[in-house]
């Protein structure tokens, strides 16, 4: 990929990412490492001296280095690392790596230390006062990384940009948000995001202001702005969430939804259907229209009349037999060979399916492998 920038940061707050453990944080929290904003300059001093806004250990004194632990709020495949040192100029790391491991379940910090971390970033040198952007070449997923500095110093932002690989499972409970980030959509295109990103749109949580949804610029030509969203696997929407809080006077006049159906072709416009028709829409509301779950569609498209922003999209409902299936396959494939031998010792089958692996495509499976990766329907 030329560039991962555009994909989402796995490890933001606003994802639920979540600094665990640091071995040291003198002059500044590591938990600064994961704000959402920018960095921003301070000139002011505390008593422990200059105030940054970022992570800054003290002057090592002796042999090692310094270190942070962070699980993701969206676990995933690493594409790419920015790891940015905005006004750290004297004061910055020589180098930085980057492992990732990905495990079941809520370990603590100190069980994660016990455990065997992957590379994803060798030891790289750094800029002081840049943010530097590092491509990583994985195809395993994981659920927490571990920024090592070397030896020491301050960095503002780490971003670990990547395709979210939703754990299927929890899924199988009821309905679900077919396009949530978390649970594996992604934003396929856009025609306008002048003043903030559409995977807003799909970013779990309540927006809490209007610089946490999606808004385009002001349209001065006919038509109307829209957001295409690839699901998280085909299924039937039944519930369509269109939240346009804390937009007051620059919400949509209107919104439609269409979607393509399985088997069909997301580039062909002809391919699309009408789930939701044009439907005035009012300012700082969180509208919910019940669907009729007539079509299985894999890609979703919100069109905004004539432009303007909205918080949150959700589409409710279940996936497909297929798209569940897929989906399993997708997670399993991706998990490093330690999570994936946990999850079929968990489910009581040998550890040796694992060599099955890819499965995606694969053709038929043992029927008991089956069962677990493609669902209940597959019982």
């Amino acid at each position: 990929m030329s560039d991962f920038r555009p994909l989402p940061d796995l490890a933001g707050r606003a994802l639920g990412g979540a600094v665990m453990a640091s071995n040291d944080a003198f002059f500044a929290e590591a938990e600064n490492l994961l704000l959402p904003h920018e960095p921003v300059r301070h000139d002011e001093f505390g008593h422990k001296g200059k105030v940054y806004d970022g992570w800054e250990t003290r002057r090592r004194r002796s042999a090692g280095q310094d270190w942070v632990v962070v699980r993701l709020g969206v676990p995933g495949i690493v594409r790419g690392v920015v790891v940015d040192t905005s006004f750290f100029t004297g004061n910055y790391p020589t180098a930085a790596s980057l492992d990732g491991i990905g495990v079941e379940g809520h370990p603590t910090a100190a069980e994660l230390s016990t455990m065997d971390w992957e590379p994803l970033l060798p030891e790289s040198g750094l800029d002081g006062d840049a943010r530097n952007a590092f491509g990583v070449e994985s195809s395993r997923r994981v659920t927490h990384v571990r920024l090592t500095i070397h030896p020491d110093g301050g960095v503002a932002r780490l971003r670990v940009h990547g395709t979210p690989v939703a754990d299927p499972r929890p899924l199988d409970a009821g309905p679900v948000d077919l396009a949530a980030l978390e649970n594996g959509a992604a934003v396929t295109g856009c025609s306008n995001e002048f003043y903030s990103k559409p995977a807003q749109l799909i970013s779990p949580g309540l927006a809490r202001s209007m610089g946490e949804g999606w808004e385009t610029a002001r349209r001065r030509q006919p038509g109307n702005e829209w957001v295409a969203v690839r699901l998280a696997g085909a299924g039937a929407i039944t519930l369509a969430e269109l939240d346009t809080s804390y937009f007051l006077g620059n919400a949509p006049e209107s919104a439609r939804l269409t979607g393509c159906p399985a088997g069909g072709d997301p580039a062909d416009p002809a391919a699309w259907v009408e789930l939701l028709p044009r439907t005035r829409l009012l300012p700082d509301t969180r509208h919910r229209f019940v669907l009729p779950a007539t079509t299985e569609v894999t890609d979703a498209r919100l069109d905004a009349y004539p432009d303007g922003g909205m918080a949150r999209l959700r589409l409710w409902g279940r996936l497909s037999a297929a798209g569940r299936s897929r989906l399993g396959r997708t997670w399993f494939d991706a998990l490093p060979d330690a999570q994936a031998a946990a999850v079929l010792a968990a489910a009581g089958l040998p550890a040796g399916l694992a060599g099955m692996r890819p499965t995606l495509d694969a053709g038929p499976l043992p029927a008991e492998l089956a069962a677990l990766l493609d669902g209940p329907s597959a019982v």
